[in-house]
């Protein structure tokens, strides 16, 4: 998604609280047929409600003409760039002039979350906003209408486009990219589409498609994407079940040879093939493939190695990007995972990384655990004795548990703690504080015990 999406979207996302509250408090209750945007413009944007004008410019200011009674409109609106109109219970358009007045330098529009039902109705809005950019009709009940020729050619300015959780008909989609020359990002989320058509005519311009929770599990309707929009940049279409990537690699390279990145969260994806054939598309740099039956079995530590090392062309993973150095570590992890493998079931990338690296060894186990107990000699005199000590005990408990094996009170003895493969003398235990396994003491070592003389 890009900057200038993210930081719409997160503008409407945070708005829509406010919008849907102020919505819901100025629209009467008996008003069961909806409201117009004019009314509801006049009135979100009116000095009164909207005292200060975010962006530059002062407001726009139209002078009354004589004959037009009973306008809604003030004469001054604060109106912004970017409209938030969501949850409004628009239903229609009003009066077009006044539209046109108010909106021409408006470039942002959401109208999600109202009552629009007539493909009119909203190109009477949209026609009159020359400078309309981005345009969200999400959660509009559009699902029976159907969009005219002329209602059709109102749209072709728009460059993004969110019709999510509408249930459009994919026909409706087609008219649409038909009549929008620069389209660039298209949100189709929720609509109910298990399948899609294809079309004679393409839509050179749309980089960006997101089509998440909707029910395309076969991939021959994701192939479709391909040749409608031969320039994609960015596929997201997580929660689809999408079964397998079924085509070659030459069918790939041929018909998503610009994409970048692709989402394929909680897909059903259940085959390492699958996984490699991501490989196919040239240029793709990005992947985010979370939930998949696949990868169930794994740790995440696992997860991410193998899938790094599946994917030599990656740089980002799941959001994160994959460092050089942590590719190495994969692609050796790849090949000691794949060490016990028969040779007729291990995959393609472990020849090619054998090639780089070599038929690696598998690593050492080795226990970094602190040791809890040593096995040493104690001295005493003439007197030795093997004795198990605990290392986490201090020096003061050590004497404690050797006032038995000596005979002598902790006050009467003092220790000496001999390392058998140190080229030093014996160390002083005389800090009765100190733990035991502060002097790394192993399997072996001595402990001297010397009386004191009185």
């Amino acid at each position: 998604m890009t900057a200038g999406l993210c930081s719409s979207t997160r503008g409407i996302q945070n708005s829509s609280k406010k919008a849907a509250q102020w919505g819901e408090a100025m629209e009467p209750p008996e008003e069961k047929e909806g409201r117009s945007f004019v009314e509801v413009i006049s009135e979100k944007y009116s000095p009164e409600n909207f005292p200060v004008r975010r962006g530059p410019g002062m407001g726009v200011v139209v002078v009354p003409t004589a004959g037009v009674q009973g306008s809604p409109m003030k004469d001054r609106l604060n109106l912004p760039s970017v409209l938030v109109l969501n949850c409004c219970g628009i239903s229609r358009a009003g009066d077009q002039a006044e539209i046109a007045a108010f909106c021409a330098h408006v470039m942002e529009l959401d109208l999600s979350h109202n009552k629009l039902q007539d493909w009119h109705e909203i190109s009477k809005i949209v026609s009159n906003i020359p400078n309309l950019e981005f345009l969200n009709l999400s959660s509009n009940p559009l699902a029976g209408t159907t969009l005219g020729p002329q209602s059709a050619e109102a749209f072709s300015r728009v460059r993004r486009l969110v019709l999510n959780n509408t249930q459009i008909p994919w026909d409706t989609i087609l008219q649409l990219t038909r009549q929008i020359p620069e389209l660039e990002e298209l949100f189709l989320c929720l609509n109910e589409y298990s399948s899609v058509s294809a079309s004679n005519m393409t839509c050179p311009t749309l980089r960006l498609l997101h089509i998440n929770d909707n029910s395309l599990h076969d991939w021959a309707e994701v192939r479709k994407f391909g040749s409608l929009f031969p320039s994609l940049d960015t596929l997201v279409m997580a929660n689809n079940n999408l079964a397998s990537i079924q085509d070659s690699k030459d069918i790939l390279q041929r018909l998503f040879p610009n994409l970048r990145s692709i989402n394929l969260h909680n897909s059903g994806l259940n085959r390492w093939e699958d996984i490699e054939k991501l490989n196919f598309f040239p240029k793709l740099e990005e992947v985010r493939l979370l939930g998949i039956p696949l990868l169930q079995t794994y740790t995440n530590a696992e997860r991410r190695s193998l899938m790094i090392a599946q994917l030599p062309s990656i740089s980002l993973l799941n959001g994160s990007i994959v460092t050089d150095s942590e590719r190495e570590d994969a692609e050796r992890f790849f090949i000691r995972y794949n060490l016990d493998c028969p040779e007729e079931e291990l995959p393609y990338r472990y020849h090619s990384l054998v090639t780089k690296y070599g038929k690696l060894e598998p690593l050492a186990e080795i226990d970094l655990r602190p040791r809890c107990q040593a096995q040493v000699e104690v001295h005493c005199e003439e007197k030795v004795e093997q004795l198990s000590i605990r290392l986490d005990q201090t020096v003061a408990e050590l004497k404690k548990q050797l006032t038995t094996v000596v005979q002598l009170s902790t006050n009467s003895m003092r220790l000496y703690y001999i390392d058998k493969y140190s080229a030093f003398g014996p160390e002083e235990m005389k800090y009765n504080t100190r733990a035991l396994h502060s002097y790394s003491i192993q399997d072996g070592d001595e402990i001297l015990v010397v009386p004191k003389t009185k």
